[in-house]
């Protein structure tokens, strides 16, 4: 079992900020047994990247999302009264968190949003707006704000297909045939029973099936830059990645490679497109 002063040391020796936005994707299987166990896990990671709720702290934000829901018979595709998400099980411990205690935010987007942690007033300030965005991970919504405060991913016991900050770094630069032409209705159910309706255009590729499995094509060149730092936490191998760093890596990559398609297989980036 992982203590979690042992889990401590581990975000230490990762040099994990406390003081910026960081997003973990997790896989607590490949964590293994922790002290305290999923929500543990949970309170460690709060009390590190918060600096245990400081104003100097900076924001700990899990993906929360809904996006399955899409396209059902129900046109409310995220409620923020259910736990439910379609990722996975330490997303579900923050919104039980959230739900029970209130010590967090969820962010009002209806297919991505995200559980965020950290002094009540910078978490209000970084969710603000986000049911106005009108793509899934748009650059002036959350996952557009690791970019803009030089936030950090967390790869926790999970590769670059689960990096959800790829998307919204590829809205960024324009890539074509990563969004919807037709928008999708996709409403919110607040905690007071009002409904939201919403239409977003969302993640839809024509030709390229789950584009962001091919995304650890990547992973190569973020490396050549020095965008990973790598370590463990509990027994999981962890990457923590620099979004402003990968952001760049990709706009260099589509620049030298003159803006063609590089996700259409799985086969490796050339070289030439990345080296430093």
């Amino acid at each position: 079992m992982t203590s979690r002063t042992a889990l401590m040391h581990q975000l230490e020796q990762l040099e994990v900020p406390h003081d910026r936005p960081v997003v973990v994707h997790t896989s607590l299987r490949a964590v293994g047994e922790i002290e305290g166990g999923g929500e543990g896990f949970l309170d460690a990671l709060i009390a590190w990247v918060t600096e245990d709720f400081s104003p100097d702290g900076g924001l700990l934000c899990i993906p929360t999302h809904t996006w399955a829901s899409l396209g059902g018979e129900d046109p409310v595709t995220m409620d923020m009264n259910s736990d439910k998400t379609c990722v996975g099980t330490l997303p579900t411990l923050a919104l039980r968190r959230i739900l029970a205690r209130g010590d967090g935010v969820r962010s009002l987007h209806p297919t991505h949003s995200m559980a965020v942690f950290g002094d009540p007033a910078k978490v209000r300030e970084y969710v603000a707006g986000e049911e106005r965005t009108d793509t899934s991970t748009g650059p002036g919504g959350c996952w557009g704000r690791l970019y803009d405060e030089g936030g950090s991913v967390l790869l926790v016991g999970v590769g670059h297909d689960r990096n959800t900050f790829l998307h919204s770094v590829e809205e960024r630069l324009g890539v074509p045939n990563r969004l919807s032409s037709e928008t999708v209705r996709a409403d919110i159910r607040l905690r007071s029973g009002e409904i939201i309706e919403r239409s977003i255009r969302c993640h839809r590729t024509v030709g390229i099936p789950e584009v962001s499995s091919k995304y650890p094509k990547y992973e190569p060149a973020f490396r050549a830059h020095g965008c990973i730092r790598d370590g463990f936490l509990g027994e999981a191998k962890t990457q923590l990645c620099g979004c402003r760093e990968m952001a760049e890596v990709l706009r260099l990559v589509r620049e030298r490679s003159g803006g063609i398609e590089l996700l259409g297989d799985s086969a490796p980036l050339k070289e030439e497109t990345y080296r430093p």
